[in-house]
């Protein structure tokens, strides 16, 4: 199965040259699919598509905004099994996992930023001033292997809810999931250049993402030198930067309590 495209400008598109990469099924280690790997040049034509349509989507109407989330909502449900078929195979996880908790969250981030956006003032008195919330802009979105659903809509639904433009470089060895969401949104009818996704390494589309001057905002989780090397690499640029990063939920257990079961109950819960 070749996943060769990228998702820009609303459009799926050749990449800027032919590097792949095999996208590996761990459960089996059986060759699944090939990814296209980007670089620079994509970078540069999906934030060109996303700073294009900032400006025009940053004024819609809320309500707007609000029909386009319902309609993703709904098409994203009657896909629920071509999500949870894409996160099962692209990270092998058993069927329970990858549609009852990873495709499921789904629904549930796009739940809340609804009602979010249904029930926030964007303008308001607060004392003798008035206090106005803005979009920030183009958010660039960095996304891990272990849990690809739940990070990118976590990300993407306050990034369209807020009336920002995205480009979204999912895990290169999870990046399935992420290609079936790129199909919703082109189905809702997102517009151009609102939602662009390029595959690809961390060091390369990663890098050219943190660095790009016309990129306001990067949103990172991953691991903690990934997210040393995207807040160096954003910095001359003055970028906001919020990151979620590895080790940062130790499992302690105390000498009273049960050894064998708490090891099992907590790999569970990483689960």
């Amino acid at each position: 199965m070749d996943k060769l495209d990228f998702y820009i400008n609303g459009e799926w598109v050749k990449p800027s040259q032919p590097k792949t990469l095999d996208v590996i099924n761990p459960a089996n280690e059986d060759k699944v699919a090939t990814i296209s790997l980007g670089n620079s040049q994509d970078v540069d034509l999906a934030v060109s598509a996303a700073r294009a349509a900032f400006i025009p989507y940053s004024e819609t109407p809320v309500n707007q905004r609000v029909e386009l989330l319902t309609t993703i909502r709904e098409i994203y449900k009657r896909r629920l099994d071509d999500v949870a078929d894409a996160i099962q195979t692209e990270m092998g996880a058993p069927t329970y996992l990858a549609k009852g908790a990873q495709a499921m969250v789904g629904l549930g981030h796009l739940k809340a930023a609804i009602r979010s956006l249904s029930n926030h003032d964007f303008e308001y008195l607060h004392g003798e001033f008035i206090i106005r919330h803005e979009p920030i802009g183009v958010c660039g979105l960095i996304t891990p292997w272990n849990w690809p659903v739940n990070q990118v809509v976590s990300k993407l639904a306050p990034c369209i809810a807020a009336g920002c433009t995205a480009i979204l470089k999912p895990s290169e060895i999870a990046p399935l999931s992420s290609m079936v969401i790129a199909e919703i949104l082109d189905e809702a009818g997102v517009p151009a250049g609102v939602f662009n996704l390029v595959n690809g390494m961390g060091p390369e589309v990663g890098a050219a993402m943190s660095a790009h001057p016309d990129i306001d905002m990067m949103s990172f989780t991953g691991s903690t030198r990934g997210g040393v090397a995207v807040a160096k690499a954003s910095a001359d640029t003055v970028k906001r930067v919020s990151q979620e990063l590895g080790g940062k939920s130790a499992n302690i257990i105390l000498d009273d309590d049960q050894f064998e079961k708490s090891i099992s109950d907590g790999v569970s819960l990483c689960m």
